[in-house]
C-alpha cells in the first residue's frame, strides 16, 4: 500500500468510515499501515481523516474537523436527534474559546445510556424548543443565544466572558440572553453567565483583549475605552485601550492578531510607523502580550506607571 493509493478514494472526500474505507479495499491492516504514514489521521474510532487536510489545519478547524467527525461517524444529520450544543456548537458557531478542551457536546431528549457515547463525548437531556436549533455546516446545534447560555454556565468567569463578548459582537441578542438569565437564578453556572453579560463590551477583537479588560477591572484600574480611532501624520489609527484624556494607549500584541490577516513583518513595520507619529503627538503606549497578563503584580505597575506619569 503506497501514499498515491488513496487518490483512487473518491476526490474531494477527506473524511472516512472505517465501512468506508472497506468498500474502498483497505482492509484493517491496510488502514493501520496508512495512519502508521500518516497517510490518514484517526479522529476517533471508527473515522479517519486524510493527513495532508489534518496537517494544514489550524487548531481551531481542527476542532471543528472532531465535531464533523463525529457526525460523519455516527451518520448524524438534522433529523437524528442529537444536536451539537456547549462548546461544540460555540465551535459550529465560530465563536472564541480559550483554554477549553476538545470534547464532542450533545443535547438530545432522552437520557442516554452510559454506553450509547464515546468517551470523548459529552451527552446532555433536555427537550429544546424549536427555536433553540440551528443549522451551521450542514449539523444541527443550538442557537447562538442558546450556545451562550450553556457555555457560560459551564465555564469560568474569564472563560465566559471572551466568548459572550465575541458572541455579542457576531449579534447576539442582549435581551434575550437577559431573558434567558433570569430564568436560571439559583442554578449552577448561572454566576458565571451573569457577571460575563453584565461586563460584555462587543467591541473585544479578540480573547487577548477580553482578558486585558477583565484583568483591569478586577485590579480596580479605571477602565480605558476601547477601539480608539487617532488621526496622525500616518493616517487613522486604532488603538486597542486609550486613556483618551491622558493620551495612554494599551495594545495588546497578540499573535491571532497579526497571523490572521497580513504578513507580521509588514503589519508590525506600519503598526511602528503609526505608534511613532502617535508618540510626537504626546501618546505613551504600554505593550504588552499573553505572558503580560497572568504576571498581573508587574502588569498593574506598569499601567499605573504610565497613567502616573501621564499626569
Amino acid at each position: 500500500m503506497t501514499k498515491t493509493a488513496l487518490v483512487e478514494l473518491p476526490p474531494g472526500m477527506n473524511l472516512w468510515r472505517t465501512s468506508e474505507l472497506n468498500a474502498a479495499g483497505f482492509n484493517a491492516r491496510a488502514i493501520a499501515t496508512l495512519v502508521r504514514g500518516g497517510v490518514l489521521v484517526r479522529l476517533r474510532r471508527g473515522c479517519y481523516i486524510r493527513g495532508s487536510t489534518w496537517t494544514a489545519q489550524k487548531p481551531w478547524v481542527r476542532s471543528r474537523q472532531l465535531i464533523a467527525a463525529h457526525a460523519h461517524g455516527t451518520l448524524t444529520t438534522s433529523g437524528g436527534g442529537l444536536v451539537y450544543s456547549h462548546t461544540s456548537a460555540a465551535r459550529l458557531h465560530r465563536l472564541f474559546l480559550w483554554d477549553v478542551d476538545d470534547r464532542i457536546h450533545v443535547t438530545q431528549e432522552k437520557t442516554p445510556s452510559p454506553i450509547s457515547h464515546g468517551r470523548d463525548v459529552v451527552a446532555h437531556s433536555r427537550i429544546l424548543a424549536k427555536d433553540d436549533v440551528v443549522l451551521v455546516d450542514g449539523l444541527p446545534c443550538t442557537s447562538l443565544e442558546q450556545t451562550v447560555v450553556n457555555c457560560c454556565m459551564l465555564l469560568n468567569v474569564r472563560q465566559a466572558l471572551i466568548l459572550m463578548d465575541h458572541a455579542l459582537r457576531r449579534g447576539a441578542d442582549v435581551g434575550k440572553l437577559k431573558v434567558m438569565c433570569a430564568g436560571l437564578a439559583g442554578r449552577n453556572g448561572v454566576l458565571s453567565l451573569r457577571t460575563a453579560l453584565a461586563n460584555a463590551d462587543p467591541k473585544s477583537e479578540s480573547p487577548g483583549e477580553t482578558l486585558t479588560r477583565e484583568l483591569l477591572l478586577r485590579l480596580g484600574i479605571g477602565l480605558p475605552e476601547l477601539q480608539v480611532e487617532v488621526q496622525t501624520s500616518e493616517g487613522r489609527h486604532r488603538l486597542d485601550f486609550a486613556w483618551r484624556s491622558k493620551k495612554v494607549a494599551l495594545e495588546f500584541d497578540g499573535r491571532m492578531k497579526y497571523f490572521d490577516y497580513a504578513p507580521t513583518d509588514e503589519v508590525i513595520f506600519q503598526e511602528r510607523l503609526r505608534e511613532k507619529a502617535l508618540m510626537e503627538l504626546g501618546w505613551t503606549f504600554v505593550r504588552i502580550q499573553w505572558r503580560d497578563l497572568f504576571q498581573e503584580q508587574d502588569f498593574k505597575i506598569r499601567v499605573l506607571r504610565a497613567l502616573h506619569a501621564a499626569g
